[in-house]
Parts: C-alpha cells; structure tokens; sequence
C-alpha cells in the first residue's frame, strides 16, 4: 500500500490520531502535497460522502472522518501553495435568524471545507444584514449557505434569500440552502440557485455549481 493510500485509508476509519503522522511519512517520501491533498483526502471524503448518501455509514462516521482529515491538513498546510486547501473558493455558511440549531450547518461546513472549500462559518440566528455585511467583508465569496431546522425560520430564510436575490452582488454567488424543513420546491420558490437534503450531497452540490 502506497503512503498517500494508507493516509486515504486512516482518513476513512476516522483515525484522526494517526493521520498526522502517515501525511508526514508521505511527505518524507516525496510524495507530492498535492497528491495528497486530492487522493488521500479529498477523494476518500466524497467516498465517505457517497457511503453515507446510501446509508451505508451514519452521521457519527462522517464526523470522524472529516475530523481525521482536518488533522491531516494541518500537517499538509504549510506544504501547500498557499490557498490550495481552499483552492475551489470561499464559502460563507450560517443559520437563518431566529435559528439556533448548528449540528447540521457544521457538519455541512465540515464537508464542504473536505471538498476543497475555505468555509466562513457566520454562526447561528444570522440576520439577512449579517448575511450581506460579510460577503461585503469577504467578495471573494462564491457561495452562501443557509440553514434552517425550524419550519418557523422558513420565512426568514425566504427573506434572506430575496434579499440576495435583489442584491447587486447576486451575479457573483450562488445560493444555496437545507435543513430538515426545506424541500426543493421551496429552494425553487425562494429562488435559492440549489438545495441538497444532506451534508454529503451538499459538498457534491457546491462543488457542482461553482464548475458551471
């Protein structure tokens, strides 16, 4: 087994203790960071993301892969062209206003950021200005996520959404949104550019629509 395959290897059992040391060993042995970064880490998290889409793995699994990976990247970081481990853009993510849930939002964050992402996370009950103060802050941004587990915060996340949707930096980002309420038809009726139902196929998703 090659160094980069045991380091994709620990990173899917969720070793986070030993993956330090493995992405070390592969670095001593000239393999390249990048290599490392895309094949023993990036690819083996939309494995696990595929495993957990067909119910083959659960939440508690996911978390701990993309906690082994997150490990190994700080190990990689300082080998890494600067920017690279967010080389696909800035995302910002956050919790729609009067919502205080954030077990979904960081485990979609934590998907995304194992995507390829460098992921702003805003936090929890964000208002719609919050929102628009930090893409002003970071307009880089490519993407902004929202989240809502409360079918009460339904319509503050409409409101942020239109709020974007009016904005004169719309042209820029895509709109993404989820949460245990949100449906696709509604992502559609607010005009969100996409939805996904789950935190696997969220990172599939915005990988997707900055490619288009």
């Amino acid at each position: 087994m090659s160094k980069i395959e045991e380091v994709a290897a620990l990173v899917e059992k969720g070793k986070a203790k030993l993956v330090g040391q493995a992405v070390q060993e592969a670095l001593d042995e000239g393999c390249d960071p990048m290599d490392i970064l895309n094949d023993g880490m990036i690819k083996t998290m939309s494995v696990v993301g595929d495993k957990f889409k067909n119910g083959e793995i659960f939440v508690p699994e996911m978390l701990v892969a993309a906690r082994a990976m997150k490990k190994g990247v700080e190990v990689l970081k300082p080998h890494l062209a600067s920017g690279s481990t967010g080389a696909l853009g800035k995302v910002l993510i956050a919790t729609v206003s009067g919502d205080l849930h954030d077990i979904g939002k960081n485990l979609v964050a934590m998907m995304i950021e194992s995507a390829g992402f460098e992921v702003v996370d805003l936090g929890v009950d964000v208002s719609t200005e919050k929102v628009i103060e930090a893409y002003r802050a970071n307009p880089d941004t490519r993407i902004i996520c929202l989240s809502a587990l409360l079918t009460t915060t339904m319509p503050a996340m409409k409101e942020t959404v239109t709020a974007l949707n009016e904005s004169d930096f719309r042209g820029s980002i895509k709109v993404m949104v989820g949460g245990a309420p949100i449906t696709q038809e509604f992502a559609d009726e607010i005009g969100a550019d996409g939805y996904s139902d789950d935190a696997a196929s969220a990172a599939a998703l915005a990988r997707k629509l900055v490619a288009a």
